[in-house]
């Protein structure tokens, strides 16, 4: 890994994930020398979207081309101005602001036809807040041949390393990477997880299963289960990533063939993100792993994780449990600016280590 000493910049990383549970903004520092990076959080925040813009980015798929390019437009103008407000909520001088980092929202993501589209323009982001905005990280990689994702384990290596070796995130899917002592990192999606739970939670008219209280509740579909864990992609190698095209087209179908109350449904894919979760983390040797994303607060999720891992749970702060993907997010663009590669070849599959995004300047 190139590094060069000295290295200090602060940055506003964004995340918006696949569950749709809000905008995640957290401020924080990086700084590297001798080759070893440290962060520090300065401020985070979760701002929960408007119920317009959410019924929009639910339906994003489904847009007619004019009307997704308009909402990649305004949800980058409500990012910038998100961005504004937490900038003088925190009272947080914007000249020492080095930049913005932001994911954008995912709306298409099939790299084995080199496509993969996140929107929330950054254009919009830089001319509403008056700083340099990087965004677009996943599309670099997709045409060396990557799967673009999962993006998250070099911020596992270079920043959380020194507390455990096996990371597991749970948002709207479930993704894992561990790094070994050649300093190669393991890393790939593992199953959908919260983006199937609170779909059929919505049907509740809940927007996700609070502590698993649901799932605990009800009693598991043994024909669902096992259909479930037959799916082919459990059987393929990694790279791989998931989309919620491949949940709509492969597993969804499977739900709706079979007969059962919603909350069963709901149970039911509990207990199927359980066990692939635990499955895959046993595969791979893992004797402890580091729980992050909104799953990780998810008690009776944990607690089936808990029933099939050999190995041990640690969950760490809520802070770092809430905003490690917009940390890392930031941390990319620190890498950005720094012209070091911020993808690993290792986990996507691409032909070489990119340095990923587009700079948007005022």
């Amino acid at each position: 890994m190139q590094y060069k000493d000295d290295v200090s910049c602060q940055i506003i990383g964004l995340m918006s994930g696949t569950s749709l549970d809000g905008l995640d903004i957290c401020y924080a520092t990086f700084t590297q020398s001798s080759g070893k990076w440290n962060h520090q959080i300065i401020h985070a925040q979760t701002l929960s979207y408007p119920e317009e813009l959410l019924q929009q980015l639910k339906n994003a798929p489904q847009l007619p081309g004019i009307e997704l390019c308009l909402l990649d437009r305004n949800l980058g103008i409500f990012f910038g101005k998100a961005v504004n407000e937490f900038i003088s909520g925190f009272r947080i001088n914007r000249d020492e602001i080095d930049a913005i980092a932001s994911h954008g929202h995912t709306v298409f993501h099939q790299p084995d036809k080199g496509l993969t589209v996140q929107i929330g323009c950054g254009a919009s982001i830089a001319h509403e807040t008056g700083i340099r905005t990087i965004n677009d990280f996943r599309k670099k990689d997709v045409v060396n041949g990557g799967q673009g994702a999962p993006l998250v384990p070099i911020g596992d290596q270079l920043l959380f390393s020194q507390y455990v070796d096996a990371f597991l995130n749970i948002g709207g899917f479930a993704n894992f990477s561990k790094m070994h002592p050649d300093d190669t990192v393991t890393a790939f999606d593992i199953c959908p997880a919260n983006i199937i739970i609170n779909h059929f939670s919505r049907q509740l008219g809940k927007e996700y299963d609070k502590n698993g209280e649901t799932a605990a509740c009800h009693t598991v579909n043994d024909s669902l289960f096992k259909a479930l864990n037959s799916l082919e992609i459990y059987a393929e190698r990694q790279p791989k990533s998931l989309g919620w095209e491949w949940v709509e087209g492969s597993m969804l179908p499977l739900f709706e063939r079979m007969e059962m109350p919603v909350e069963a449904k709901i149970a039911t894919a509990t207990e199927h993100a359980a066990f692939q979760i635990a499955k895959r983390l046993d595969e791979n040797d893992c004797n402890a792993v580091f729980v992050t994303g909104g799953g990780a607060k998810n008690d009776f999720l944990i607690q089936r994780i808990k029933h099939y891992f050999n190995g041990n749970i640690i969950i760490p702060d809520v802070e770092t449990i809430d905003f490690k993907e917009a940390l890392i997010f930031g941390f990319l663009g620190a890498l950005y600016l720094e012209n070091i590669p911020n993808c690993l070849p290792s986990v996507t599959g691409a032909t070489k280590a990119v340095v990923g995004g587009v700079l948007h300047q005022l």
